[in-house]
C-alpha cells in the first residue's frame, strides 16, 4: 500500500477516534517494509491530532473526543515505537531532553506529540509525565545532564510554573547549562520573552525545527 494512502488512513483514524484503524495502519506500515515511518507519524497521526486540537479549540468537538483520538494515536505508537527506535539507533543522539506538564496540569496530548516528534528527530526524550513537581524536573535535568527542558502548560494557571522554573534554574546556578522550551495552548512568544525562556514552540513540528536550528542543523 502506497505511503500516501497509509498517511491519509492514519490521519483519518485519529480524526475519527478509531483505535482499530490506527492499529491496522501501524501494522500494515511495518509489515510492508517500505513505508517511511517518520512521515507516517508526522503527516498522518500527528497531523490528525493537530486537526483534532483545532476542532476542540473551535468548540466543534469535546474533551472525550480529544481523549479518544489521543488513545488511538497512542495505541498506534505502541506498535510503531520499536521500529522507530531501530531507525533512531542508527543515528548519533542529539542530546537528552526532559519533557513534562507541570504540577497542577494533567493534560498530556500536546506534550506526548512533541515528545514523539523530537524522539523521531534523534533526541533522547525523558518524559516525566503530567502534573510534575518542578523539583523533580530539576533533579532529572541535572542527573541526566540534559540538553533541554520542555514544559507544556494547557491552562493559564500553570503557565506560571514555567516562569517559576526559570527562577529555580537561576537560583540553583544551572540556568546557563540547559535550554528551556515552553509551549501549550495559552502560551505565546511574548510569554517566553517575558519569563526568559530560550524557545517557544507553537506545535510539535515547530519544536523540532527550532531545536535543530539551535544545533545548527
Amino acid at each position: 500500500m502506497a505511503d500516501e494512502v497509509l498517511i491519509q488512513w492514519a490521519k483519518r483514524a485519529v480524526i475519527e477516534y478509531s483505535a482499530m484503524d490506527a492499529i491496522a495502519v501501524a501494522k500494515e506500515a511495518i509489515s510492508n517494509g517500505k513505508t517511511d515511518l517518520k512521515r507516517l507519524v508526522q503527516e498522518g497521526f500527528t497531523a490528525g491530532m493537530v486537526e483534532v486540537g483545532d476542532r476542540y479549540n473551535r468548540d466543534e468537538i469535546y474533551l472525550p473526543h480529544v481523549m479518544a483520538s489521543s488513545l488511538a494515536m497512542k495505541q498506534a505508537m505502541t506498535i510503531l515505537r520499536p521500529e522507530l527506535e531501530k531507525i533512531k539507533d542508527t543515528l548519533e543522539s542529539r542530546g537528552k531532553i526532559i519533557i513534562c506538564t507541570p504540577h497542577g496540569d494533567i493534560h498530556s496530548i500536546g506534550k506526548d506529540i512533541v515528545s514523539t516528534m523530537l524522539s523521531i528527530a534523534g533526541f533522547d526524550m525523558i518524559d516525566l509525565g503530567s502534573d510534575v513537581d518542578l523539583e523533580m524536573v530539576l533533579k532529572s535535568a541535572v542527573d541526566n545532564k540534559a540538553l533541554a527542558i520542555c514544559t507544556s502548560a494547557s491552562m493559564t494557571t500553570t503557565m506560571f510554573s514555567q516562569k517559576h522554573l526559570e527562577s529555580l534554574l537561576i537560583k540553583r546556578g544551572i540556568r546557563d547549562q540547559v535550554i528551556t522550551n515552553i509551549g501549550g495552548a495559552p502560551v505565546t512568544q511574548a510569554w517566553a520573552d517575558e519569563i526568559g525562556a530560550d524557545l517557544y514552540s507553537q506545535n510539535a513540528t515547530d519544536a523540532v525545527n527550532k531545536f535543530l536550528s539551535l544545533l545548527g542543523e
